[in-house]
């Protein structure tokens, strides 16, 4: 088994087109006062900064850093070079995001030898043809090589035997245990319990009466180095969606409506991407008192169009009528299908061709210039653009 993460993946693309930057603490993230970090470089980090951090954070800490808002068309295509190397190796790959994947390399060692001559191939792989770095460790179980890769940052590799799993494990303080957070590692310092091992040595009754029955039969399991999970290949995504935290509480609708059309238009096109369709539309809003209000509408027929979807939760939102400020806002696109299995049909008097084809033209130019320079408003200039060439086709 092997855990393969990238390093910093998001500032690294950046200083890979940047290579000025190299050496330079990069933050990658939210610029606004309510930003977040997304990614920080090596250098950056020696200074504090993680991601998830708030950015005004990160800029307190190291305020010499350079601060980039992130490019996600970047980053997805990186990642598909990526995963297309793992795909070479074995046609077990697991990705769990844009950067890292498990491996299940037991089938491959006839072609490419132990799976520590695998790791290597895949680093060499990775530096060669992305310029990129990563770190992989490898293990008997999804647990294990996942430690052994947090371990091995940056740019590094760790293998963990099978028989020297234990003698890895058990000198770990208690939090690298999966499920382990702050409370619960509290409680188990109370209990005298700071480490792997002496976790694993606990006696049954203190750990359920501590942690319930099941949070303590899952650690002592993963104390003894027991994950009997397998790399699944296949991942359905239950959902797609897109959110933006305003920099500040916003009631103007006008803006709030801009910021809907862009969402819808982001999730249209991560869709396409992926060759879905989603059947039902869902609006997130964030009040500035941090109240969340969901409302989701199903559509007759699964879609992939932005436009669509904005009309949705445009919809849905003028129903819902806050009347107060709004922090944050979202559209998500669930219960999905496979496009080319969906059925679609035209509602009397549709255009036979219309937003579907503006969006796809978008999506064109996105792939040759880039998505970050095509705003929500591309979807009216696109279709413009279509009804000019095709003056017959409406």
């Amino acid at each position: 088994m092997l855990h393969v993460d990238m390093d910093a993946f998001f500032a690294s693309v950046e200083v890979r087109h940047r290579p000025e930057l190299r050496g330079r603490p990069v933050v990658v993230g939210g610029l606004g006062p309510r930003g977040v970090v997304s990614s920080a470089s090596y250098p950056a980090r020696r200074y504090g900064v993680r991601s998830a951090m708030p950015t005004a954070r990160a800029r307190a800490l190291c305020p010499h850093a350079v601060f980039l808002p992130p490019d996600f068309t970047a980053y997805t295509t990186a990642s598909r070079t990526v995963m297309q190397i793992f795909q070479d190796v074995t046609p077990l790959v697991e990705p769990l995001s844009l950067d890292e994947a498990f491996l299940d390399v037991a089938g491959a060692q006839r072609l490419f030898g132990q799976p520590s001559a695998i790791a290597r191939l895949i680093r060499e792989r990775v530096a060669t043809e992305v310029g990129l770095t990563c770190s992989v460790g490898v293990a008997s179980s999804k647990f294990v090589a996942k430690l052994g890769s947090t371990r091995a940052k940056p740019d590094g590799m760790l293998v963990v035997p099978t028989a020297r799993v234990l003698d890895f494990l058990h000198p770990l303080p208690v939090e690298a245990l999966w499920g382990v957070g702050e409370r619960s590692a509290e409680t188990l310092r109370r209990l005298g319990l700071t480490t792997v091992g002496e976790l694993a040595q606990a006696p049954d009754g203190m750990l359920r009466r501590a942690l319930g029955t099941a949070a303590a039969r899952h650690l002592r399991e993963l104390a003894w180095g027991k994950d009997p999970r397998r790399v699944t290949s296949e991942r359905e995504d239950k959902s797609i969606g897109a959110e933006v935290t305003f920099d500040a509480d916003v009631t103007d609708r006008r803006e709030i409506r801009r910021a809907l059309l862009g969402l819808a238009e982001k999730v249209g096109a991560r869709l396409r991407r992926s060759g879905q369709v989603g059947r039902t539309v869902a609006l997130k809003v964030r009040l500035a008192d941090f109240r969340t209000v969901s409302r989701s509408r199903s559509l007759d027929v699964p879609t992939d169009v932005g436009r669509e979807m904005f009309d949705t939760a445009w919809a849905l939102y003028t129903a819902l009528d806050p009347g107060e400020p709004i922090r944050l806002v979202g559209v998500r696109a669930e219960g999905l299908a496979t496009a080319r299995n969906a059925p679609r049909q035209l509602a009397l008097g549709e255009p036979e061709r219309g937003w579907r084809e503006a969006e796809r033209a978008v999506d064109a130019a996105a792939a040759r210039f880039g998505r970050s320079v095509i705003g929500p408003a591309s979807l009216l200039h696109a279709r413009d653009q279509h009804l000019r060439e095709n003056p017959r086709r409406p």
